[in-house]
């Protein structure tokens, strides 16, 4: 019997642990379900056959290592700060471990440790990080086997609510953590290379240097820069590249609306506000404009942001109801971030039969045997219901397939890494595809490269 551990049963659990025990038969798997909410591990686990939910506090040294010390691979799918303790856990009773998340630090501090006691502990192994890392290597894998030279790496993923359930002006819906919407691109600038030129964006400029991009079937998108582009030049070996440029996708229009947010500075997450508890969303617009004696909460903030009242912006900001003096933050010393975010969660939740989608588009550049050729890669895939989301299923399935390869040996390479290798990437980009989890590809005309630099610097 392989014995699974599941630390943390959150909405993106749900695909992770349906796909586990749907081969725990055949596989001969059993899992335990642990989680800080007996409730929430009861409900993932719903007494089904070959699963256990059980209480575990990751925080207690008890629990944590009792837990750990019983399995036979450890799937962490806790907040990404969290993964250290189990880790080090992991490498005490000398367990693999899987996790969705970027690697860290502290976790990367372990890998000498991890390769000494000959452990695999998979990260990055879900969207975003995970199917981009692997659909990116194979591509440029392929390029470089037939001698081909990269000249342009561009990347961007987006979790989307469905067309058929987009009815807001902002075309968004929280299909993944909110908070980690609301402070996108805070912590530092934003730095990629565009052909061969360094680039600089901080935050306050973000939302209003995009990039724009089309999806056969699915129209116009727009993409902002990530923070970490540069660092993909060792990750992927593209230390020579002339564009590396990684960010994450929306809608047209939807970050010109945030830019609003973050210049009058309800994005920040720096400081508490007084009295938010009883404060009003009212009170809350208004506490980042000028007093004036005569003027309106509206007319400040329209004359603050210089918008008109015909303004699309504006229709915006009046469907999230910002101005209503009845409507509570309701939440003791909240941050600006934090009473945003329950404002926005007010009309950006998933109706109950809405549907999620994920989408993903690569762009390379190339040349091979002196000719320059490009390939676009697109990826788009449509949430089933709540429950199975197309976030749920693009983060679980490849967490749930890496796992069963690490315990059936076909994953070797031992230390702490990410899905970057052929022995890795090759198998489960095949089995998502059966999942109808597939990359589109498309041959193009190269258009990035200027090989004079005498225009476009």
């Amino acid at each position: 019997m392989n014995n699974i551990l599941i630390i943390g049963a959150g909405k993106s659990t749900s695909v992770l642990i349906d796909h586990l025990l749907s081969k725990a038969g055949t596989e001969d798997l059993f899992l335990r379900i642990g989680d800080i909410d007996l409730e929430n591990a009861k409900k993932a686990c719903e007494n089904k056959k070959h699963c256990e939910a059980f209480h575990l506090d990751v925080f207690n040294a008890e629990s944590r290592e009792s837990a750990v010390k019983n399995a036979d691979i450890v799937i962490s799918m806790l907040p990404a700060r969290f993964h250290i303790e189990v880790a080090k856990a992991c490498v005490k009773f000398k367990k693999n471990m899987v996790t969705a998340s970027y690697i860290s630090k502290d976790m990367k501090a372990l890998n000498e440790e991890v390769k000494k006691n000959g452990l695999i502990f998979m990260n990055e192994i879900g969207v975003d990080p995970g199917i981009d890392h692997m659909s990116a290597m194979q591509v440029i894998d392929r390029i470089r086997d037939k001698g081909g030279k990269i000249l342009l790496f561009e990347s961007f993923t987006g979790g989307l609510v469905a067309p058929e359930s987009d009815t807001n002006l902002w075309n968004y819906k929280f299909t993944w953590n909110p908070r980690n919407v609301v402070v996108a691109g805070q912590g530092g600038v934003a730095e990629f290379i565009q052909e061969g030129k360094y680039k600089y964006i901080p935050y306050h400029r973000l939302f209003r240097r995009t990039e724009f991009l089309h999806i056969e079937g699915y129209g116009k998108f727009e993409g902002y820069a990530n923070r970490n582009s540069l660092d993909y030049m060792s990750i992927y070996g593209l230390e020579d590249v002339l564009t590396l440029y990684r960010g994450t996708i929306r809608r047209v229009g939807f970050s010109r609306a945030w830019n609003m947010f973050v210049q009058l500075g309800m994005t920040d997450d720096s400081f508490t506000m007084k009295d938010s508890e009883s404060m009003s969303y009212r009170d809350f617009v208004n506490s980042f404009l000028p007093y004036s004696p005569t003027d309106t909460v509206e007319l400040k903030l329209r004359h603050s942001l210089k918008i008109d009242q015909d303004d699309l912006m504006w229709e915006k900001l009046l469907e999230l109801d910002l101005f209503n003096k009845d409507k509570k933050i309701g939440i003791k010393a909240a941050t600006p971030a934090k009473a945003l975010q329950k404002i926005l969660m007010d009309k950006w939740s998933l109706a109950p039969d809405d549907k999620d989608m994920i989408v993903m588009y690569h762009k390379f550049g190339y040349e091979l045997n002196g000719e320059k050729k490009q390939i676009d890669a697109t990826m788009v895939h449509i949430g089933k219901d709540q429950t199975e989301t197309a976030m749920a299923k693009t983060v679980g399935l490849p967490v749930a397939i890496v796992t069963l390869k690490i315990l059936k040996g076909e994953i070797t390479t031992p230390g702490v890494q990410l899905p970057i290798k052929k022995e890795v990437y090759e198998p489960i980009l095949k089995e998502l595809e059966k999942h109808n989890i597939v990359f589109k590809e498309k041959e193009t005309e190269y258009l990035g490269y200027n090989p004079f630099g005498e225009v476009g610097n």
